[in-house]
């Protein structure tokens, strides 16, 4: 683990010279862009929403916006995505193993086929909001069908519904993880107002990686209540 680590650090101090700069100054980054080609995406941002040229840094530049209530419910979509996405991912085997009596591989097995679910989802999400250019249905439907699945993987009497139960739910809050950053970097303006939204967004969904792994316990088995109380909240 240690090894990897250090290969990782060593890794990405080298990645910071391959990086390619900002669509305004792409053209100078490993030829990633002529200059036409660097032009016509300027024009498109500046049409979209007129913030390809950054503004000068300053603290109460990037603060200020703290201020807008709507950032904030940004912040807490990542923090209820997570949340379940994490408790989903950390907890599945067990829920399998000692909710619905799978064998300790038969869990671990069980565990992937939601996930490929989950993939085909995500790029039907990705590829819906990119052709129609919305976000907040599609973010809105997704949330449907995990809330549809937590009650059917909670409380069905047959361990075959409970596991259709399981790909509503890791499907439903996977696809939604990509799909609220585009909705929350596809709705904010201003390079520094976007910066602090992000920064929350991200930081929020560490909290909710933090609770996601709290709330499924092993005293709750085999019906897991307060854990899928807790993710359908």
């Amino acid at each position: 683990m240690l090894s990897s680590l250090k290969f990782t650090c060593v890794t990405s101090f080298f990645a910071y010279f391959f990086l390619v700069d900002f669509p305004e100054k792409a053209d100078q980054s490993w030829k990633f862009l002529n200059k036409d080609e660097r032009d016509f995406v300027v024009r498109r941002i500046n049409k979209d929403r007129d913030d390809a040229i950054p503004e000068k840094f300053t603290v109460a530049r990037f603060l200020k916006p703290g201020l807008d209530i709507k950032i904030w419910i940004l912040a807490l979509i990542s923090f209820f995505i997570i949340t379940v996405t994490t408790s989903i991912s950390v907890f599945l085997p067990i829920i399998l193993r000692d909710g619905m009596g799978f064998s300790v591989a038969a869990s671990q097995c069980l565990v992937a086929p939601p996930y490929c679910f989950a993939a085909i989802l995500m790029i039907a999400s990705a590829y819906l909001g990119d052709h129609y250019h919305v976000r907040g249905p599609i973010l809105i439907f997704n949330s449907l069908i995990a809330l549809v699945g937590l009650p059917v993987m909670g409380f069905a009497s047959s361990n075959g519904a409970r596991y259709f139960g399981v790909f509503l739910v890791t499907a439903g809050t996977n696809a939604n993880i990509p799909t609220a950053l585009a909705y929350q970097a596809n709705n904010v303006r201003g390079q520094w107002k976007r910066a602090l939204t992000s920064a929350l967004f991200v930081a929020c969904g560490g909290i909710g990686g933090i609770s996601g792994g709290t709330i499924f316990r092993s005293q709750d088995a085999p019906r897991y209540v307060p854990g899928i109380s807790a993710a359908i909240a």
